[in-house]
């Protein structure tokens, strides 16, 4: 029986998760966390919670809605300074129906939060709660700041939250020569610096301050207890409207803070903090996107191209008849797109992959034969080479009349592509059946803050995988900003990218969307390594652009 569930017998409460979300990286949430997430009925969390958690959410999950100021609602909202009461009360109120509930909290339930209110409020109905423990912000923001808390001597550990520590607790902490791990605002670093010098510890002792940490926003300062003040106002980081952001302060001889350039693994990736635009649509980015993410990067999917039905279906609908009866040979994939239109006409007929037997299939890469096999079809041929039309010909065997009992191939394709695979075959000996499966058209417009963000140099970089994308990219948002790092696939669609007036910095050794991400991350470390020896801070691309160091100062 699952823990979550009532035992016989007893009153039809609903149940309550209390849940820890970590403190950013949605990656930090454990196994028992997403497994809760999907069983979940009704979903309570704060704004920034709920963008991380709510991707493991089942369809449907329902989250009560809190009517905001302006008159707007979006997903569960718990204000952070509302009393637990408030919370405990939306709790209560979808378990007392018999809901299986979430409630999801920043960091760890147990330190990080007053969750311990909610669940003496559960216990006190009657209502039956568990509690999954989270990466306590206090322990994962230094992880990833490259400070560890303990040393090989086993250094204590001190947790300190400023804004309730009593004078006593800063006379202990300050007394000792441990680690001390201090949870308090940005603007309040130096007040409790002075707290602890004040108490009895060195003014030079090492502290690193952390903003943002597990989040591709993370920024950490080095310095010590009497010179943090000073060094938050040279950075530009203070005085600012938002000095009232959480950040966590690691103190203490042993805590490594020296030593931050040799293990700070997080901010060293190489576009770690890149806004990286990927014109692609959601569904084809989706690798790339999270193969960008393990580079640190931050990608942003904009769709260039529509998919959309051919004009006249009969073509199509003739050549899914002729798979089932025996018409062809071979049937030949070029795109995800193509796997999808012809799927969509099997179900329309209601046939599955069974309908595929006895038909050899080819796909012309990796991610296209990924798409068959989650359609239950595993390709015959898939270029060992390079993934292309010029790849898939280099594999395709030439038609045998002893061997081949027909001689005709089956490609459904664009109404757009390019005759390379179609006059090989023919060469090859093969009849083909070339046939527009779908039409690719020009994507609406993204909203303006996008189309603002690519003429102005708001994004680092920008991948362009084909000409088609090059070209509708400058159509529906404009041309990118001279800031903007340009990574192209291969030489045509550099060529392409350089006539409509840009400069082509990165370039793909292969015609492979995974390796022109790795291109960019290569050419971002070689940046970075350029800065670090130069003796410059690392600074993104689209901090070159005028202004954009005021606004990096403004919003750390």
């Amino acid at each position: 029986m699952s823990p979550t569930s009532n035992l016989p017998g007893l009153p039809a409460h609903g149940h309550v998760t209390f849940l820890g979300a970590g403190p950013g990286d949605p990656g930090l949430l454990t196994l028992r966390a997403v497994e809760a997430l999907a069983r979940a009925d009704v979903l309570i969390a704060e704004p920034d919670v709920l963008d991380v958690v709510r991707v493991h959410a089942r369809g449907g999950v329902d989250t009560p809605l809190r009517r905001q100021a302006d008159g707007t609602s979006e997903g569960t909202q718990v204000p952070s300074a509302a009393p637990a009461e408030a919370a405990a009360n939306l709790v209560m109120e979808a378990a007392r129906g018999g809901k299986r509930v979430v409630r999801a909290v920043t960091g760890d339930p147990g330190l990080d939060t007053d969750a311990a209110d909610e669940m003496l409020a559960c216990a006190a109905e009657g209502i039956p709660f568990e509690v999954v423990p989270g990466i306590a912000t206090a322990v994962g923001v230094p992880a990833y700041a490259g400070v560890p808390l303990r040393d090989a001597q086993g250094t204590d550990v001190r947790f300190v939250d400023a804004r309730t520590a009593s004078d006593r607790c800063w006379s202990e902490v300050g007394a000792s020569d441990g680690t001390v791990v201090v949870s308090t605002s940005l603007d309040s670093v130096a007040a409790a610096a002075g707290e602890l010098v004040s108490a009895g510890r060195k003014p030079d002792t090492p502290l690193t301050v952390t903003v943002a940490g597990t989040t591709t926003r993370q920024r950490t300062w080095t310095a010590t207890l009497g010179t943090i003040a000073q060094v938050l106002k040279q950075a530009k980081v203070l005085p600012s409207p938002d000095g009232g952001r959480p950040v966590i302060a690691v103190v203490g001889e042993r805590s490594a803070a020296a030593r931050r350039d040799q293990l700070s693994w997080f901010e060293s990736k190489p576009l770690f903090g890149w806004r990286v635009l990927v014109p692609r649509t959601k569904e084809q980015a989706a690798s790339l996107s999270d193969q960008l993410r393990s580079y640190g990067a931050v990608p942003h999917e904009v769709p260039t191209i529509a998919v959309e039905p051919p004009r006249t279906p009969q073509q199509m609908e003739r050549a899914v008849k002729g798979l089932v009866t025996g018409r062809y040979e071979w049937i030949a994939f070029t795109s995800v797109n193509a796997v999808k239109a012809v799927r969509e006409k099997f179900e329309e007929y209601g046939l599955d992959a069974r309908a595929f037997a006895g038909i050899k299939v080819a796909a012309v890469g990796e991610q296209t034969a990924a798409a068959l096999i989650a359609f239950g079809v595993k390709p015959d041929l898939v270029p060992s080479g390079e993934q292309s039309a010029a790849g898939l010909l280099e594999d395709w065997p030439p038609y045998d009349p002893v061997f081949d009992p027909i001689d005709r191939v089956f490609l459904p394709r664009a109404d757009i592509a390019t005759e390379t695979l179609v006059a090989g075959l023919i060469d090859l000996g093969w009849e083909v059946d070339d046939v527009t499966a779908y039409r690719t058209v020009r994507a609406s417009p993204p909203p303006a803050e996008t189309r603002e963000a690519i003429k102005g140099g708001g994004f680092d970089a920008v991948l362009f995988t084909s000409s088609s994308t090059v070209r509708n990219l400058v159509g529906i948002a404009g041309k990118p900003h001279n800031v903007t790092v340009i990574a192209c696939i291969g030489p045509a669609t550099a060529k392409t990218a350089e006539e409509h007036g840009l400069r082509v910095d990165v370039m793909a050794p292969e015609p492979s969307v995974h390796q022109l991400a790795a291109a960019l991350a290569e050419f971002g470390a070689r940046r970075r390594v350029a800065a670090l020896e130069a003796g410059d801070p690392v600074t993104r691309p689209s901090e070159r652009r005028p202004g954009a160091r005021r606004r990096r100062a403004a919003a750390p």
